[in-house]
C-alpha cells in the first residue's frame, strides 16, 4: 500500500494542479533562488533581486549607484528609462553599468553635479523567456542650506510670562533633526515648563529668572551631509517680578479648541499640545470615541506630545489633550483621519505551469481611497501587449488556460492611488520537466524513542509531481492515522517507535517520468539514569560518595561528567571520578553544594543532581527528640518568568528524620503579610521547581516536617517580582439583565490583584444581539464590575462576553454568555376567561395563555384579582377588598379556595413578568351557592320566672344563604351535674326571641342553639340559666340558716369533705379513681360532648376537671351574651396571592380546611353567688 502526497491548492481543471515548487517555493519572485543543480538547465523569466528605494536621497558629494540586480535563465539584459525615456548610458562617459547586472554608477565625483542627474529612473531586466522592470526610483541630492541672515532683538519679560522662541530652519532634503545648544555646545536642560516642539520652537510655560542668557542657539543637522547648520543666538532677559500672577493654563500650540491631522497607514502619528500658565500646566491625553492602544502608545516630551506607532484605519477619530494646573481646565480635539498607501492583500506569485495546464494570477491591495489595479506584460501595459490566446484578464486576476511555451512571460501588477503605489512582477513560466529528488541518497536519520521523526524528500517537476512513500523492499503499507505528510514531500512520524525502523522509498510521479530515493531511519533507546546521586549529610573530614548509573542505547557511546554547582569539580586529588561514582575524601566545608552527574550521547543528555551538606564532628550526647529547627540559607536560582528553583539547608531534625518540607509565599505587593501554602516535599529534597503567576512579588519560606510536628518557619527569602504577563482568565459570574426597558446592565466578578498578572487591569466588556447580524460592540472599563448599555430594545437576548487585560495584553478568549435587555410590562391581556364553580367556597378558573411576545419579559405567571360584589354582598363595606392569587409558569387554570358561600364574585386575569403586571382581563361574574351557616352572633337569657326563661339572639354574622329555622337543645342539669333528658325544639327562621315555659323552678339549664339553611345545620352556640326560687321555700331556708345546730352540722360537713379531699389527692397522686370521678365517669354530662364531624353526634368527653359547674367565677359577660369568634379561614391556608401558593399542576399547596369554633367550656358558671340554702339543696 502506499501514502499519497497531493498539493492542497486547487485545480482550476481536471488532471492540471499549478506546480507548488519544493521548499515553500525553490523558484521564488525575490528572495529564494534557484536551486544550483536546477539552474544548469532550467530556462526561466528574468525576477528582480534587488533595486534602489523608490526615494532615492544621494549625497551630492559621492557617486550615485542606482542599483538594479536581477536572475533569470539565460542571464538577462539590462536597460534604464530616465524620466520616462530611454536612457542611453553608451553616450554619458560619467555613466557605466556594473558587469553582469543592472546596477548604474555614476561618477560625480571627478566632475558633473549631481543635481544634473535628479530624476525618475526604472530598469528593465530581460530575456528570451520574459521582461520585469523595477519601481519607478526617484533620484534627488540632498541639500543642506544656511539659515537666512536676520537679526534678532534681545527679549525682556517679567518672570511668570509664557515665551516662545521660534527656530524655522530652512527647508532641507531630508528635514533636518532640531536641537537647541549654548554656546559650549551643551544642550539646553528640557522640563514640563521648557521643551521643544514639534516644528523646532523652544516653548517656556513661564519664564524664571535662571532662564536669562544669551546665546539660546537653534541647531539644524543634516545627516545626509554630515552637516550643521545654527541660528543666530538669541538673547533673552528675565526680570524678577515683584508677584507674580497666577494664571489658568491657555495654549501655545496649536491653537483653538480644534484642529485637524491626517497622517498615513503605518507612520507613527504624531500629536503635540503645549499650553502656557502659572503654574505650570500638565498635560493629558485621551481618545474620545475610543481607548488608546495599549501597546502602540507612548508619550514624549513630557507628556506633550502623543505618539502611535504603526497607525491603522482604526486609529482615526478625535483626540482629546487636557491642560489643567490649579487654576482651571482646557481641552483642545484633534480629529485624526488616517489614510493609506496601496498595501498588499495578495501580491502576485511567480507561476510554473507545464504545456496545457491552466493557472492563474492573483492581484489584491488595499488603501484608502481605494487603489486601481493596472497590469503590464513584460514592462508594456496589457492592453497594447502582443495579444495570448490563453490569457484572460478579469480585473485583479489574470487567468491562464492550456497554456503553451509561448505563453511564458513577466507580468506586472500596478495598484495606485494618490498617496502612492506598488508594483509587483510574477513571471508565467511553462515548463515541460521530468521529476527530480533532491534529497541526498541513502541519507540515514536516528532518533531517540518516543520523539518525532521527519524523512526528507526535497523533490521538483513539471508538472507538480505526486509524492508516494513506502517502507521496506517489499512496501509495506503506512496508514494514514499513524503519518503525517507535508506539502515539501517529508514524511512525519509523531512518535518514533522500535519498529519503526527501516527504510523508507519516496517515490515522485507526473506525466513526463518518475523519480525515487530511498532514506533509513534507526531508533535507538533514550538514555536512563537509573540510579541518581542522593542528598548527603557528612561530617568534616569524613568520605562521601555519590552514585550515578547510566542505561543507553548500545550502539551509542555516553560521556558521564560531574560537576559541582554547575561547574567544573575542583583540581583535587580528594575527588576521584569512577565509572559509577563521584567519591569525595577528606571532606571540607567549602566541599559543600550541589553535584550533578551530566550523561551525553549524540542525540540526547539527561541528569540528576545531590546535594552535600558538611557539619562539624560532635560528641554523641544522649539523643534529644524534637521537631526539626528550621531551615536556613534560603536562594532563588534558575529565575524565569514563570518559575523560580528555591533551594536550602535543612536544619537539625533532632534525632527524628525529616519527612518532609512546606513551602509557603507571600505576596507583598498585593496581600503583605499573608502567607499562603505553596507545595510540599519530599524530607531528602532540599530543591524545589515552583511555578510562579505574573506579576507578584513573591517570599518564600520553608517549615520542616518530622513525625514530632512541624518547624518554625524558616527566615524569609529575598524578594522575586515576576514579570507582568496578560491575564489568563476572565471574570466569572457574567450575567446580563435589564433593569429599564431600554437597557441591558452587564455585570461581573472581578478579578481580584493576584489574578491581574500585571498593571492597568480592565475589562472589554462586548454585547451584540443573539438573533441579528449585528457585530460586536466592545468598551473598555476599568475599577467597575457594572456596565449599563443604553437604548436597547426592549427584552431582546443578547450575547455578552467579559475580556480582562492589562498593560501588557489580552486574556484568553472569553466565554459567550446569554444575557436579556430590560423588561416591560405585559401589553395583552388574557382572553377566554371562563369560571366553573366547584362549591359553595372553592371555584375553577380557565383562560387563555397570552402571546409570548407580548409579555416582554419572563413569563413569571398569571394572577387573578376577585373580590364579592358590594351591591349583592350583606357586610356594610366602605369599599372592596380584592383578593389576589398568582399562579406560577404558563398554567392556563387555577382554583380559587376560601371563598364565601352564597355571594355574588368578579375576577379578572392578568399576565405577570419580572418588570409587573399586564392589562386585566374583561371582568367576568359567578355566584356561589349556599353554604351551612356561622353560629348565631350572640344568645342571652333574659326575664327569670320559677317556671320560664325567655331566650334572644342575634342572627349569624355569615349566614351564607337563605336561613330556614333555627334548632334549640335543652337539658336540665342537677346539683350533682348529671345532665336530664334533652329537648329539641324548632322555631322559624323570622324569630329573635322565644320563651320556654313549663320549667322546673330553681334548676340550672344547658341551651344549643344553631341555625340551618337547605346546606345544612350551622355551628352552634351554648349557654346556661337558673329559673328562680319559691319565696315560700326561700324563707324557711334562711330561718333554718340561722339555728345554732344547723351551723354546727354545716361545719362538720365543711371538715369531713376536708378530709375526703384530701384522701383524693393522695389517691390521685397515686394514680387512682376519687369518687367523683368515677360518677362523672358513669354519668357523662352531653353538654361537654364534642360533636363527631362525620354524624353529628357526641364524641367522648374527655376532661371532666376542666368542666366543673361550681367553678369560681364566670366565663360569660354580666348581659349573659356569648358571642361567636370571627371566622379564623383565611388565605393564610391556602398559598400564593396576598396569602397563597399553587403548584404547576393548580393543587393547592398548605391545609385546606376552616379551624371550627371551639364550643365554650362546659360547667355551672352562673354569676350567682351559691347561698347555704343552695348548698344544702344538693346534699338531697
Amino acid at each position: 500500500m502506499q501514502l499519497e502526497i497531493m498539493p492542497k491548492k486547487k485545480r482550476l481543471s481536471a488532471g492540471r494542479v499549478p506546480l507548488i515548487l519544493f521548499l515553500c517555493q525553490m523558484i521564488s519572485a525575490l528572495d529564494v533562488p534557484l536551486d544550483s543543480k536546477l539552474l544548469e538547465d532550467l530556462v526561466q523569466p528574468p525576477t528582480i533581486t534587488q533595486q534602489s528605494p523608490k526615494d532615492y536621497i544621494v549625497d551630492p558629494r559621492e557617486n550615485i549607484v542606482i542599483q538594479c540586480e536581477a536572475q533569470g535563465k539565460p542571464p538577462p539584459s539590462f536597460s534604464w528609462t530616465q524620466n520616462g525615456t530611454h536612457f542611453d548610458i553608451d553616450k554619458d562617459p560619467l555613466v557605466t553599468m556594473k558587469a553582469g547586472s543592472g546596477t548604474l554608477i555614476i561618477n560625480i565625483m571627478s566632475e558633473g553635479k549631481a543635481e544634473t542627474y535628479e530624476g525618475v529612473y526604472q530598469c528593465t531586466a530581460r530575456n528570451e523567456r520574459g521582461a520585469a522592470i523595477s519601481n519607478n526610483i526617484v533620484v534627488r541630492p540632498s541639500r543642506s542650506p544656511l539659515w537666512t541672515k536676520e537679526k534678532l532683538e534681545p527679549i525682556t519679560l517679567r518672570s511668570g510670562q509664557s515665551l516662545v522662541l521660534p527656530c524655522r530652519p530652512p527647508i532641507g532634503l531630508p528635514p533636518a533633526i532640531i536641537f537647541w545648544m549654548d554656546n559650549s555646545f551643551q544642550r539646553l536642560p528640557q522640563s514640563e515648563r521648557v521643551s521643544q516642539g514639534l516644528n523646532g520652537d523652544l516653548y517656556f510655560s513661564n519664564v524664571l529668572p535662571e532662564d536669562s542668557r544669551e546665546d539660546y542657539i537653534c541647531y539644524a543637522r543634516f545627516n545626509h551631509t554630515q552637516t550643521i547648520q545654527q541660528k543666530q543666538p538669541i538673547s533673552v532677559k528675565v526680570i524678577l517680578a515683584k508677584s507674580s500672577r497666577e494664571r489658568p493654563p491657555t495654549f501655545l500650540t496649536p491653537q483653538g479648541n480644534a484642529s485637524n491631522k491626517e497622517e498615513l497607514r503605518g507612520n507613527v502619528l504624531s500629536l503635540e499640545c503645549i499650553a502656557e500658565g502659572l503654574p505650570t500646566p500638565i498635560i493629558y491625553w485621551i481618545k474620545e470615541d475610543g481607548t488608546l492602544p495599549i501597546n502602540r502608545t507612548f508619550y514624549r516630551n513630557f507628556q506633550k506630545t502623543l505618539q502611535i506607532t504603526q497607525v491603522s484605519e482604526a486609529d482615526s477619530g478625535k483626540y482629546q489633550c487636557i491642560a489643567k494646573n490649579a487654576l482651571g481646565v482646557i481641552h483642545h480635539t484633534i480629529s485624526v483621519t488616517v489614510k493609506a498607501a496601496p498595501y498588499w492583500i495578495m501580491a502576485p506569485q511567480n507561476l510554473v505551469l507545464s504545456p496545457g495546464e491552466d493557472g492563474a494570477l492573483i492581484c489584491r491591495a488595499n488603501g484608502n481611497p481605494k487603489p486601481r489595479i493596472s497590469w503590464l506584460s513584460n514592462g508594456v501595459p496589457i492592453e497594447i501587449a502582443p495579444d495570448d490566446p490563453s490569457r484572460k484578464i478579469n480585473g485583479d486576476t489574470i487567468i491562464f488556460s492550456s497554456v503553451q511555451e509561448r505563453s511564458s512571460a513577466v507580468y506586472q501588477c500596478n495598484a495606485s492611488n494618490e498617496y502612492g503605489y506598488l508594483l509587483g512582477n510574477a513571471f508565467v513560466n511553462v515548463l515541460a520537466e521530468p521529476p527530480r529528488i533532491l534529497t541526498s541518497e541513502n541519507t540515514l536519520y536516528q532518533v531517540i524513542a518516543n520523539r518525532p521523526a521527519l524523512l526528507d524528500c526535497a523533490f521538483f517537476g513539471s508538472p507538480l509531481p505526486t509524492i508516494e512513500w513506502f517502507k521496506g523492499t517489499k512496501g509495506s503499507a503506512l496508514r494514514e492515522d499513524t503519518y503525517v505528510l507535508h506539502e515539501n514531500g517529508t514524511l512525519e512520524i509523531p512518535v518514533a517507535q522500535k519498529d519503526s525502523t527501516g527504510t523508507y522509498t519516496c517515490v515522485a510521479r507526473n506525466k513526463l517520468g518518475m523519480a525515487k530515493n530511498e532514506v533509513h531511519l534507526e531508533i535507538k533507546d533514550p538514555t536512563r539514569i537509573i540510579k541518581q546521586p542522593e542528598y548527603a549529610v557528612v561530617q568534616r573530614g569524613s568520605t562521601v560518595s555519590f552514585e550515578c548509573k547510566v542505561k543507553h542505547d548500545h550502539t551509542l557511546i555516553p560521556t558521564v561528567i560531574w560537576l559541582k554547582d554547575n561547574g567544573e569539580l575542583p583540581s583535587d586529588g580528594r575527588f576521584t571520578v569512577d565509572k559509577d561514582q563521584l567519591v569525595v575524601a577528606d571532606v571540607s566545608d567549602n566541599d559543600g553544594g550541589t553535584y550533578t552527574c551530566l550523561a551525553n550521547t549524540t542525540l540526547d543528555n539527561v541528569s540528576a543532581s545531590a546535594v552535600l551538606s558538611v557539619v562539624a564532628p560532635t560528641p554523641t550526647p544522649a539523643p534529644i527528640y524534637d521537631v526539626p529547627n528550621p531551615p536556613f540559607d534560603l536562594e532563588l536560582t534558575d529565575q524565569l518568568d514563570k518559575s523560580v528553583q528555591l533551594s536550602w539547608t535543612p536544619g537539625d531534625d533532632n534525632n527524628s528524620p525529616i519527612t518532609k518540607f512546606i513551602i509557603e509565599y507571600e505576596d507583598a505587593m498585593h496581600e503583605a503579610g499573608l502567607w499562603h501554602h505553596q507545595t510540599e516535599v519530599p524530607g531528602t529534597q532540599t530543591t524545589a521547581q515552583l511555578k510562579l503567576s505574573p506579576y507578584v512579588n513573591y517570599s518564600f519560606r520553608v517549615m520542616a516536617e518530622n513525625s514530632l510536628g512541624r518547624s518554625l518557619p524558616s527566615e524569609a527569602s529575598e524578594q522575586y517580582l515576576t514579570k507582568a504577563a496578560e491575564p489568563d482568565k476572565n471574570p466569572m459570574t457574567v450575567e446580563g439583565l435589564g433593569s429599564e426597558p431600554d437597557n441591558l446592565v452587564i455585570t461581573w466578578q472581578p478579578l481580584n490583584g493576584f489574578e491581574s498578572n500585571g498593571p492597568g487591569l480592565q475589562y472589554k466588556v462586548s454585547w451584540r444581539q443573539k438573533d441579528g447580524d449585528d457585530e460586536w460592540t466592545s468598551v473598555v472599563v476599568a475599577n467597575v464590575s457594572k456596565y449599563i448599555v443604553s437604548g436597547t430594545p426592549t427584552f431582546v437576548p443578547y450575547l455578552i462576553k467579559v475580556q480582562a487585560l492589562n498593560d501588557v495584553g489580552f486574556a484568553p478568549e472569553p466565554a459567550v454568555i446569554m444575557g436579556h435587555s430590560g423588561e416591560d410590562l405585559p401589553m395583552v391581556a388574557p382572553g377566554n376567561v371562563h369560571v366553573t364553580v366547584v362549591n359553595s367556597t372553592l371555584a375553577e378558573v380557565h383562560w387563555d395563555p397570552v402571546p409570548l411576545k407580548s409579555v416582554r419579559g419572563h413569563l413569571q405567571g398569571y394572577r387573578i384579582y376577585y373580590w364579592t360584589d358590594q351591591n349583592s354582598s350583606k357586610r356594610n363595606r366602605r369599599h372592596i377588598e380584592k383578593k389576589i392569587l398568582t399562579f406560577q409558569g404558563s398554567k392556563t387554570h387555577g382554583m380559587l379556595p376560601g371563598l364565601e358561600p352564597f355571594s355574588h364574585y368578579t375576577l379578572n386575569v392578568r399576565v405577570v413578568n419580572g418588570k409587573g403586571e399586564g392589562p386585566a382581563s374583561p371582568d367576568r361574574v359567578f355566584h356561589t351557592p349556599e353554604g351551612v351557616p356561622s353560629a348565631p352572633s350572640s344568645l342571652k337569657i333574659v326575664n327569670p320566672t320559677l317556671d320560664s326563661l325567655t331566650l334572644e339572639w342575634d342572627p349569624p354574622s355569615h349566614p351564607n344563604g337563605i336561613l330556614t329555622e333555627y334548632t334549640l337543645k335543652y337539658q336540665p342539669i342537677n346539683s350533682t351535674h348529671e345532665l336530664g333528658p334533652l329537648v329539641d325544639l324548632k322555631i322559624p327562621a323570622n324569630k329573635t326571641r322565644w320563651t320556654l315555659k313549663n320549667l322546673n323552678f330553681s334548676t340550672r339549664y344547658k341551651f344549643y342553639f344553631y341555625a340551618q339553611t337547605s346546606a345544612g345545620s350551622g355551628s352552634q352556640i351554648t349557654e346556661e340559666a337558673v329559673t328562680t326560687v319559691d319565696e315560700a321555700m326561700a324563707s324557711r331556708q334562711v330561718d333554718i340558716a340561722t339555728q345554732g345546730w344547723f351551723i354546727g352540722l354545716m361545719c362538720a360537713v365543711a371538715l369531713l369533705i376536708l378530709i375526703l379531699l384530701i384522701v383524693c389527692f393522695i389517691r390521685r397522686n397515686k394514680g387512682g379513681k376519687y369518687p367523683v370521678k368515677e360518677k362523672e365517669d358513669a354519668h357523662p354530662d352531653p353538654e361537654i360532648q364534642p360533636m363527631k364531624e362525620d354524624d353529628g353526634t357526641f364524641g367522648e368527653y374527655s376532661d371532666a376537671e376542666d368542666h366543673k359547674p361550681l367553678k369560681k367565677g364566670s366565663r360569660t359577660p354580666s348581659d349573659r351574651t356569648v358571642k361567636k369568634e370571627d371566622s379564623d379561614d383565611s388565605l393564610v391556608d391556602y398559598g400564593e396571592g396576598v396569602n397563597g401558593q399553587f403548584n404547576e399542576d393548580g393543587s393547592f399547596i398548605g391545609q385546606y380546611s376552616g379551624k371550627k369554633e371551639k364550643e365554650p367550656a362546659e360547667g355551672n358558671e352562673s354569676s350567682e353567688a351559691p347561698s347555704p340554702v343552695n348548698a344544702m339543696n344538693s346534699f338531697v
